[in-house]
């Protein structure tokens, strides 16, 4: 990392904060209404739709999986520059590794104590909760802990583009010191891990660099341009391209409204989830606006609402979050303690690297 003023390395922990309780915040507004159609949601809530949470999985406030999985690439992130000072530097495997303990969750009753490797996210036992975890995410690691690396040559489910390639990748964009290019290729290379369709990885790279422009104090539209032209030198971007374009297409179109997200699709796909959260965050008045707009639609209304609150967080640090929901969110305090590890680790990482205390929340071995 370059050398920051304290001013520069607040805005830093701001922006890292933002995107990550954004997004989180964004899952639980969409969690409540994620399988219901506009006209249900209507009847339900009004003209407007929700407002605010609505109760899912037994609570108002909760996540799904689309916050379990991006603060589990957080975890890898973490390990991955902890292990670069032993020559270990791979970050595609430690994200691998990350997601597997995020699949353990999904399996097991709680944190098995046994299990040197947890550190303490994979020892927080509100994590071990089944969110309406994706199918591609689950069968895309099932039974690769002992095997190869799925790569861009052998992906995992070469078929598959679902949102849950996208709604994870946030946290690789945070990663301000890289270059875009290489943002790009990370998320694409930790995307192949349980989608391998181009429109998969593809939109999970785009989206990263998108996160990474605004992280870096740019704007959404020159994350969206840089997007576009590192797409344009891959094959099989067509789709990915359409969707972008379409988002700026919708920004031009007129008033925003919950008929005109849904001409980008539903949501279901890693395409139009990019898209929609990206055409909310272009069009959000502010951080509420944009993200009850993200969630008030028919289709997959939780990815597309922490895809655009990673926007908004990012793009206006957390401070620009509102008070209320923030209050109310589930497993904040977990969130606000893993965004400052990354900080720290990303700033600080040769101070804290061999510490004791370090060791035991990030073990890279064992």
């Amino acid at each position: 990392m370059p050398l920051w003023s304290r001013a520069q390395q607040q805005d830093f922990r701001s922006r890292v904060r933002g995107c990550l309780l954004g997004g989180a915040i964004g899952d639980a507004l969409g969690a409540g209404i994620e399988f219901e159609q506009l006209e249900q949601i209507r009847t339900a809530h009004g003209e407007t739709g929700v407002t605010g949470y609505v109760p899912a999985y037994g609570r108002r406030g909760a996540v799904t999986d689309d916050t379990q999985m991006s603060l589990f690439t957080v975890d890898g992130l973490i390990r991955a520059h902890i292990g670069r000072d032993s020559g270990a530097w791979h970050p595609p495997s430690d994200v691998h590794r990350a997601y597997l303990r995020w699949y353990a969750t999904q399996q097991d009753w709680g944190p098995d104590e046994r299990r040197k490797d947890l550190g303490w996210l994979g020892r927080e036992e509100w994590l071990y909760e089944r969110r309406a975890p994706g199918n591609a995410c689950l069968s895309g690691l099932a039974g690769t802990a002992d095997g190869p690396l799925p790569t861009l040559d052998d992906p995992r489910n070469p078929n598959s583009k679902g949102c849950g390639t996208v709604m994870r990748a946030a946290p690789f964009g945070l990663l301000t010191a890289w270059d875009p290019a290489l943002v790009f290729q990370l998320a694409v290379e930790c995307s192949v891990l349980t989608h391998g369709h181009p429109t998969g990885y593809l939109s999970a790279g785009a989206f990263a660099v998108i996160v990474h422009a605004v992280a870096r104090g740019g704007t959404l539209e020159e994350g969206v341009h840089l997007a576009l032209a590192l797409l344009s030198e891959r094959p099989g971007h067509e789709e990915t391209t359409a969707a972008l374009r379409a988002a700026l297409d919708a920004v031009r179109a007129g008033v925003p409204s919950a008929e005109r997200v849904e001409e980008l699709g539903e949501g279901w796909t890693a395409e139009e989830s990019l898209a929609i959260g990206l055409y909310c965050a272009l069009v959000a008045e502010d951080v509420r606006s944009g993200l009850l707009l993200a969630v008030n639609h028919s289709g997959d209304s939780d990815s597309t609402g922490s895809i655009c609150g990673n926007l908004l967080g990012a793009l206006h640090g957390e401070t620009a979050l509102p008070p209320e929901l923030l209050a109310e969110l589930e497993g904040r305090g977990t969130i606000l303690e893993l965004a400052d590890d990354l900080v720290l680790e990303l700033l600080h990482g040769p101070a804290l690297h061999g510490t004791d205390g370090w060791d035991t929340r990030y073990p890279t071995s064992g």
